[in-house]
């Protein structure tokens, strides 16, 4: 995630505050210039930092605080609000229209994702009941408008396009158009530059003033920092943005964007990039963030994914599975392939409570890679060995592990671990108290 270094930065500042059993004015000083160094190394905006730090301290060096019985885990939530502050406070909500169609600008730099922006949002829409027409407005990027088509084609929701004609004609003609067929929502993928120009900005105020969007939506690249904060800022004040979209959030960029953005722009951050799948884009929850960023976990988050990519009739099968002692590799491989639909497992694990600092914990070690070899092996069996492990001898598992490019002894620890698992799953869901086996929960990721 683009906050690790500086969550793993803030959770040890963090973790000192709550060991103490008191705090003095020192304490605290000491602290939030830990917090002060985390911030601007992670490139956020000197005067954000400096403002944050300063909001903090003021409250955190009051009677209240300072005398509490739990005076760091007021600090830390002190830190907390601050940060959910910074980043917007509450969810900003799309802006749609009262009456269809809504109109949907997308804008930015060239390179910042802004053409698989805008079929994300229309698959997201999509989701949601609606009936969005996407837009080919890009007539100046080689293959833009192919790469649009490729994209509706994929999420199945309709492309307009004129090819190569005025982009202020297209999108005037794709209101009509989608007046006509019945689309509630217009999402007009507009044209970037490598770098903000005039001639761009020209062409973009032409679009507003023709077709009136109830949304422009700014898509910009954190990964590039305190400039995507610059983008925001020449944007705005040429077109007044709605808000912005970060991508790349996935990636290894420091947050600096998503914590200065709101706070320099006054624009929030509607929705955030967290992989470049088509399901990778989320509204930008910045309670959640702040959370995830201390180590509280994001449970909502976590609960929303899970219930976007689990079947629940298949849910419902396989707790009687396990329950009857029936779970199988075929029903574990089909585990792995949901899980693997939510996203990241670190990401998935840094959504716990206590394990936003996952990469530092020595007795948690998650490979990716591992599960992918899991899989391999599994794939590897005839559907008879995968319902009936118990089946597989010497020779089975020689070829096995040779059809799977793995080792013998891969094999050997898979089905042993599987076999552990399953009997605590009938534990558990027998209602018995037991904690002998429950490392095989996660020795089967390692």
């Amino acid at each position: 995630m683009a906050f690790d270094n500086l969550a793993a930065r803030l959770q040890e500042t963090m973790k000192k505050l709550r060991g103490k059993g008191r705090l003095s004015e020192k304490d605290v000083d000491e602290a939030l210039r830990e917090v002060r160094l985390a911030l601007l190394e992670a490139d956020v905006n000197y005067k954000v930092v400096r403002d944050f730090v300063k909001r903090v301290k003021e409250r955190a060096v009051g009677e209240e605080v300072l005398s509490s019985l739990t005076p760091g885990q007021q600090v830390i939530k002190i830190v907390n609000d601050e940060l959910t502050t910074l980043m917007g406070g509450t969810v900003a909500k799309l802006q749609l229209a009262s009456r269809p169609p809504s109109i949907i600008m997308m804008v930015g730099l060239q390179g910042a994702g802004k053409t698989t922006t805008a079929a994300k949002l229309a698959r997201l829409l999509k989701g949601q009941g609606h009936r969005p027409l996407l837009v080919a407005a890009d007539i100046y990027r080689p293959a833009a408008i192919k790469q649009l088509m490729v994209l509706g084609e994929q999420i199945q929701v309709p492309v307009f396009s004129m090819g190569e004609q005025n982009p202020v004609d297209i999108a005037k003609a794709a209101v009509s158009h989608a007046g006509a067929h019945s689309n509630d929502v217009i999402i007009i993928d507009t044209a970037g530059r490598l770098h903000v120009d005039e001639a761009l900005m020209e062409e973009l105020v032409q679009i507003r003033e023709a077709v009136s969007p109830h949304e422009i939506l700014l898509v910009v690249d954190s990964m590039t920092g305190q400039d995507a904060v610059n983008v925001a800022e020449t944007f705005n004040s040429r077109l007044d943005i709605g808000g912005v979209v970060l991508t790349k959030l996935d990636g290894d960029a420091r947050g600096g964007a998503a914590l200065s953005v709101k706070a320099v722009t006054g624009k929030p951050i509607k929705f955030a990039g967290v992989s470049e799948k088509m399901d990778g884009l989320e509204p930008f929850h910045p309670d959640r963030m702040a959370s995830r960023i201390l180590g509280m976990g994001d449970v909502l988050t976590l609960i929303e994914k899970a219930v976007s990519t689990v079947d629940e009739e298949k849910a419902k099968q396989l707790a009687h599975k396990l329950k009857e002692a029936e779970f199988t590799l075929e029903d574990f491989l089909e585990q792995l392939e949901q899980l693997k639909r939510m996203g990241p497992l670190d990401q998935i694990l840094g959504m716990l409570p206590g394990m936003g600092g996952m990469k530092q914990l020595k007795n948690l070690d998650v490979d990716e890679s591992h599960l992918k070899r899991i899989e391999a092996i599994i794939n590897s069996m005839t559907p008879e060995e995968r319902r009936n492990p118990q089946i597989i001898g010497g020779s089975r598992r020689r070829r096995i592990a040779q059809g799977s490019g793995t080792r013998v002894q891969e094999v050997n620890r898979l089905l042993k671990q599987f076999e552990q698992t399953r009997q605590l799953m009938k534990q558990l869901t027998g209602g018995e108290k037991s904690r002998r086996k429950s490392k095989g929960l996660f020795s089967l990721f390692r």
